[in-house]
Formats: structure tokens, sequence, C-alpha cells
């Protein structure tokens, strides 16, 4: 499979953590929703990293407290936050054309504070679903090399990420 000639398909991992008591889980989109998401959003990114047309990433759904730490840790920033992107293609290893010529290529990880995001949408009037969505868009385009350093780059995140949740049918 190319990604000349068939759709991208993504493997994604969804974990929530036991300290996540914030929502019911029944308020949670579930596994399977989330990764229909992640693979219609795929297809219509189309990225070319990989040449087989195979992508694997990881969701993680957490509270504030959590968030916070890892905020802290690898951003400098001690404060919660609503989603933040690690993503694993941001340096070059020499071979790696060879090894992901028959695996699928990682993307990193979105880590989603569930605790932020029930605050968020009640200030937007948004459900949970909705706001988890959007900030999945958000983290899914940073680990595909988006960023928003001014204005006007973030205005084209913004702009894409409404059309990605057109795509499954949400809107914001």
């Amino acid at each position: 499979m190319t990604p000349l000639t068939s759709r991208p398909e993504i493997e994604l991992w969804v974990e929530t953590t036991e300290l996540l008591q914030i929502a019911a889980p029944s308020e949670l989109p579930t596994t399977l929703t989330w990764q229909t998401w992640f693979s219609t959003w795929l297809i219509d990114l189309h990225p070319t990293t990989s040449p087989i047309g195979q992508y694997e990433a990881s969701l993680l759904l957490t509270d504030d407290t959590t968030i916070q730490q890892l905020n802290a840790t690898y951003r400098h920033q001690d404060k919660a936050t609503d989603v933040l992107a690690f993503a694993a293609q941001e340096t070059k290893m020499p071979g790696v054309q060879t090894i992901y010529a028959s695996s699928p290529v990682p993307l990193g990880d979105v880590i989603i504070s569930v605790e932020t995001a029930q605050r968020q949408r009640h200030d937007a009037n948004y459900s949970l679903t909705q706001e988890l969505a959007w900030l999945a868009t958000h983290g899914l385009l940073h680990l595909l090399g988006w960023d928003h350093p001014d204005d006007v780059s973030l205005k084209l995140m913004l702009e894409k990420q409404i059309r990605l949740l057109k795509r499954i049918n949400l809107t914001v």
C-alpha cells in the first residue's frame, strides 16, 4: 500500500488514567469512536510520511494534575493545559525509511485533560464530546507538523480543525 494509491491507516491506542473521575465513562467517546475519528481525519489530512500509508499514535485522556506534571516536565510550564502533543517524528534518524517500508510510522502522543475540557465546554456551551474532538484534532495536527507561532498560522490551524470536525459530523 502506498499513500498515492490508497487511504492512510492509523492504529490508535486510547488510555484513560485511573485518576480520571471527572466524567463518567459513558460521557467519553469509545475507543472505537476515537479510532474512527482519527482514521477519518488522517484520510482528510493525507500525510505522506509513511511509504506504506500506515501510522500509529496514542491518546491519553487524563486529569489536570497529570497534564500539569507533563507540562511542567516537558514544556517547563507548571500549569494545567487542555492538550499536549508529543510528536515522534521531530528528529531525522538515518535509515528510518528502511524501517518504515514495512512498519507503521509512529506519529506520537496526544494527551487531553478531560477536566479542562469539561470546564471549557461549559464556557462555550459545547458537549464534552465536541470539546474532546476539538482538542484531539489540535493535537493530531501538531503530530503532523502543524504549528501556530503567529496569528495567520493559528487561523489556518483552527480552520483545519473545523473542517476535520465537520468530517465526523461535529461542529463547534
